[in-house]
């Protein structure tokens, strides 16, 4: 599994942390979500997060997606996975995350009501690859397509 981002530092206890991610077509464009965080920055990300207990990698993808863009999506492909281990600010944890990326289409907006401190965003694998920060998440988006 490849890893990206920051190396295992053996001094810290890592929580295991499972998550779909998904590379959504809208025509020609990638939907993305932004997201504000706790330090106020704003970082751009695929769509998806971690799975709730006794929740299959699909479902958890399904749900973040409507959750943090609006979209509902058609799962196409799974692209791969890779992991990573970092401090996420939002749970206080520090995590070893293993990130499941799907190759999704989007359907329809099914609604404007988005997870707090979210934003949907469409643009161009171009611009995305400039915007996007997670080395993981670039990796996938320029192998794709």
């Amino acid at each position: 599994m490849k890893l990206f981002g920051e190396r295992v530092n053996y001094k810290i206890k890592y929580q295991r942390r499972v998550g779909a991610y998904g590379i959504i077509l809208q025509k020609n464009d990638l939907i993305l979500t932004e997201q504000i965080t706790k330090e106020n920055g704003i970082e751009l990300q695929l769509p998806g997060g971690g799975l709730n207990e006794n929740e299959s990698l699909i479902r958890a993808l399904y749900r973040e997606v409507i959750e943090e863009t609006g979209w509902g999506i058609k799962v196409l492909k799974k692209e791969g996975i890779f992991q990573r281990f970092t401090y996420m600010p939002e749970y206080k944890i520090w995590a070893h995350k293993i990130c499941h990326i799907y190759r999704c289409a989007a359907t329809m907006r099914k609604t404007e009501h988005l997870e707090k401190n979210h934003r949907s965003l469409i643009m161009n694998k171009k611009k995305a690859l400039e915007k996007v920060v997670d080395t993981g998440f670039k990796y996938f988006i320029q192998n794709f397509g």
